[in-house]
């Protein structure tokens, strides 16, 4: 089973008032384990960026009125591709899996009305799988955000100091495998990949070898005493006796 977490971090609340996407990160899981790949692109709203905003995710000094100078390590925006230019890319990463995102209705408003300013083909509602709606109804009354539950699961996100999209995607996934019952993958049972930008379906996947195989984690001291061990069980003893 393949799915797509994702996350992504905009200019403020409303599309259809001016707001853009700046940001979209997601990670793919494949029988709920990372698989390692990733899309993650910064984007030209194509507007100034609001002073709350940058507040929350530090992207985008050069596009803040009055103009500020960027610091070591913000992300500036102005050679950034426009969402016209990411959208097929982000769409044919997608494919038809399912989407994992924390209060999915927001970001699924930002991503329909980028892509329908495209002329794209919208993402199905039920397509996405809403952490928040998960985690509020398995921990009624309790806080929902991602950090709170970062520390409910003992999830490290001492990184986090500012939003980011891929950074939080990475975070989500964690999160996610924690509310669906715990980090264990589903013993592979499922072994069909979906969407499109995985390829065609791997019925037939197994696990492959190592490149480089793990280093014996037997000491030469211990190998010298069960060579003598078993010289001192005599010819009988079984590690002495063909396999056949």
């Amino acid at each position: 089973m393949r799915e797509i977490v994702l996350d992504t971090e905009t200019t403020g609340f409303d599309p259809f008032s001016g707001d853009r996407i700046v940001e979209i990160g997601a990670v793919e899981l494949f029988n709920h384990m990372p698989t390692g790949k990733t899309f993650h692109e910064y984007i030209y709203p194509e507007r100034s960026m609001p002073h709350e905003a940058f507040g929350v995710h530090g992207i985008g000094p050069d596009l803040l009125e009055p103009p500020q100078k960027p610091e070591k390590g913000q992300i500036l925006l102005r050679d950034k591709p426009v969402f016209s230019k990411v959208g097929q890319s982000f769409l044919d990463f997608v494919g038809d899996s399912r989407m994992v995102i924390h209060n999915a209705s927001f970001d699924m408003k930002f991503l329909n009305a980028e892509l329908g300013w495209m002329n794209l083909p919208q993402l199905p509602m039920e397509q996405a799988l809403d952490t928040l709606a998960i985690a509020r109804k398995r921990y009624p009354g309790s806080p929902a955000t991602l950090d709170a539950l970062c520390r409910r699961f003992q999830i490290d996100n001492s990184n986090r100091t500012l939003h980011g999209a891929l950074l939080d995607s990475e975070i989500l996934a964690e999160v996610y495998l924690e509310l669906i019952g715990g980090r264990q993958p589903d013993f592979g049972l499922s072994t069909s990949v979906g969407g499109s930008a995985a390829g065609p379906a791997a019925d037939d996947w197994r696990p492959t070898p190592r490149p480089t195989p793990l280093p014996s984690r037997i000491t030469a001291a211990e190998t010298e005493a069960h060579e003598t061990f078993v010289t001192n069980l005599g010819d009988g003893a079984l590690w002495n006796q063909n396999s056949g």
